[in-house]
This record gives structure tokens, C-alpha cells and sequence, in this order.
């Protein structure tokens, strides 16, 4: 079998390839969103699962990282991966962001909303930073940004004096 189409001079069938290919191509497109959005959705709901247990009186800080550590021993040996303690917090920080927000946008994926959780963090972290005078550079000791966004930042920060 060849890796190139064949020539075919029938016009009909041009078109029979193509209404075949276009509603693979949507088919893949719409199981993909579907699936994302179901993952989006399950994350939202361990989220939320994980803050109630805490929230029935046991939400001492100690007690919320013994139950991270313990929920992914025990659903990973059930599930396996997927189940770290870093991705328990961060779904429990998803359903913390978004508490009314079950249903997520089919646009967005898993990755995106994680983005946004550390984006929203370090807004948060650098609006505490500036309130005590502190720089930009200040944050980019602490965290890691991407390499692509990291220097255009600090010339900016540089260029503009210090100032966000």
C-alpha cells in the first residue's frame, strides 16, 4: 500500500473523501472536547470533595496534608497515575477558584485552568510584594516562569524602572 493518494479523475469521489475526512476530523474534535470537558468536570467535583471532608471540622492545615498524602497513596493503588499530592491540591485549589463553576468551558483544558490557578497565585503574591515596595524580581526569585516569558518581563521591569 502507498503512503500518497491515488489519482482518481472521478470528481465524486474527491468529494466522497472529502465529507469522509471532514466528519472524522469533527468527530475527533468533538470527542476531544468531550473528554476534556468530563475530566474538567471530574477534577471540579475531587475538588470539591476533598474541601467538604475538610470543611466537617477537621481543617487544620497538618490534617489537610496528611489527607492529600493518604488520598494519593490509596487512589493511586486503586486508580494508578494521576493521583500525586501536587494534582489532589490543585484540583482542591480548582474547586476553591471556581466553587459555582461544575461546568467548565469546553475550550479550556485541564492545563489552561492549572495556568490560571498558579497566574492567580502569583497576581495575588506579587500584589502583596508591591504593597511592601518590593520588585518584580523579587517574585522571579521565587518562581519559575516560563523561559519565553521570563526575560521580556524582567526588560520590561528594567525598563520601566521597577514598576508593574
Amino acid at each position: 500500500m502507498s503512503d500518497r493518494l491515488m489519482p482518481n479523475p472521478d470528481p465524486a469521489y474527491g468529494e466522497l473523501l472529502g465529507r469522509i475526512s471532514d466528519a472524522y476530523t469533527a468527530g475527533q474534535v468533538r470527542a476531544h472536547q468531550a473528554v476534556n470537558s468530563q475530566l474538567i468536570e471530574t477534577y471540579w467535583r475531587i475538588g470539591h470533595d476533598i474541601v467538604e471532608f475538610e470543611q466537617s471540622g477537621q481543617a487544620r492545615a497538618e490534617y489537610g496534608r496528611v489527607l492529600l498524602d493518604r488520598l494519593s497513596r490509596d487512589l493511586t493503588l486503586r486508580h494508578g497515575k494521576g493521583f500525586s499530592r501536587s494534582n489532589l491540591n490543585r484540583f482542591r485549589q480548582f474547586y476553591l477558584a471556581y466553587p459555582k463553576c461544575a461546568k467548565a468551558s469546553h475550550i479550556l483544558s485541564w492545563s489552561h485552568y492549572v495556568a490560571l490557578l498558579k497566574l492567580k497565585a502569583t497576581i495575588r503574591e506579587f500584589r502583596m510584594v508591591r504593597r511592601n515596595g518590593a520588585t518584580l524580581s523579587h517574585l522571579f526569585t521565587k518562581h519559575t516562569f516560563p523561559s519565553s516569558a521570563s526575560p521580556r518581563l524582567r526588560v520590561n521591569e528594567s525598563s520601566e524602572g521597577g514598576t508593574a
